[in-house]
């Protein structure tokens, strides 16, 4: 219980800078909390993805995490972070630790960070890290939050070792 109420506090908090990029925020109650909770363990346990809490003296500060959506060999990227605690370098550091995580399991050659290309402070991070962007192809669907442009922006890091 004590999870998925610091998680929703921080979505709650959060909302306002969530909603225009992820359509989930803008209707995630606690009950929905909890079930994104007990898929994420779940997902683990299957080896489908990854999620990981951001925190900071104890209190959670947003999420990232490897979901195995983009194809064998890959792991796609995702983060969100509470908007009083952007701007320090957490999230660029996450995602660095995401790849190093990521370069550990077998069969992972690959990781991509997946936006919309009016979120700008997302595509910061890739860029940050030595991602090259790979495409900019409308979504499909079209634009799905308010803050969107409805082009999808994918960005890839190759990790495989160097020759």
């Amino acid at each position: 219980m004590y999870k998925t109420q610091a998680l929703h506090r921080v979505i709650c908090e959060s909302r306002e800078h969530l909603a225009p990029w992820m359509p989930w925020a803008a209707g995630q109650g606690p009950r929905e909390t909890d079930g994104y909770l007990a898929r994420c363990d779940e997902e683990w346990a299957s080896g489908e993805a990854y999620m990981y809490a951001l925190t900071a003296g104890g209190a959670v500060l947003g999420s990232c995490g490897l979901m195995r959506r983009i194809g064998p060999g890959g792991l796609e990227i995702g983060y969100w972070i509470h908007p009083g605690w952007t701007g320090r370098g957490l999230v660029t550091r996450s995602v660095g630790a995401l790849i190093t995580a990521a370069r550990a399991l077998p069969g992972v050659d690959h990781v991509a960070v997946h936006h919309d290309e009016a979120n700008t402070a997302s595509a910061a991070v890739p860029r940050r890290l030595g991602f090259t962007e790979i495409s900019r192809n409308p979504a499909e669907g079209g634009p799905v939050t308010p803050g969107e442009n409805g082009v999808e922006v994918v960005w890839h890091l190759d990790l495989a070792p160097a020759p």
